[in-house]
């Protein structure tokens, strides 16, 4: 809605404002004073973290599981180029499907990876992934269903290669495998 402009004073109510109002004393213009200077900028939560940082190295609190334990896993079957190996370690495969052996002992987990690869190459796959966990809680042999694993998938002929997972699909907790195509 558009504003009108206001209505023209006329001089009987200028006259009328003027007896209402008084005497009026004029004010002198007095020039404000200069603005007071800005604090520099405090970087507490800098300060915070900083003076934090000698108490949480002392603490070291880590989570154990975080950590990578054992060594990659790696197999390229004799006759495939060395390219198809560094592909599958950089997660250039898409994995298609993954069982997670998880909470199995080694028979149960070994008679799953055989039904599972079954599947997978029934269904035509190229790329699956095995969870096998890193054995934290394994005694001192060692991660029990990883080197389970790894025995298993070399004496396979229908695996062409396999790979300790990216860190974001499992690191060395699980393994890409690369399955032959059917002929």
């Amino acid at each position: 809605m558009p504003r009108r402009p206001p209505a023209p004073i006329s001089a009987d109510d200028a006259r009328l404002f003027r007896e209402a109002i008084g005497a009026v004393r004029r004010i002198d213009v007095v020039a404000a004073p200069p603005p007071t200077p800005k604090p520099e900028p405090q970087p507490r939560m800098f300060e915070a973290d900083e003076a934090a940082v000698p108490g949480e190295l002392l603490a070291m609190a880590f989570d154990p599981a975080a950590l990578e334990v054992g060594e990659e896993l790696g197999y390229l079957r004799e006759g495939y180029p060395p390219k198809l190996l560094r592909q599958l370690k950089r997660g250039q495969f898409s994995v298609q499907d993954e069982i997670d052996l998880h909470q199995m002992n080694a028979a149960a987990a070994q008679a799953s990876i055989a039904d599972f690869l079954a599947e997978a190459k029934q269904r035509g796959l190229r790329c699956v992934r095995i969870v096998h966990g890193k054995g934290l809680r394994s005694k001192a042999a060692g991660p029990v269903l990883k080197a389970l694993t790894d025995r298993l998938l070399r004496r396979r002929d229908d695996v062409v290669a396999f790979a300790s997972a990216r860190p974001a699909l499992g690191g060395t907790g699980a393994v890409v495998v690369l399955l032959r195509h059917p002929r």
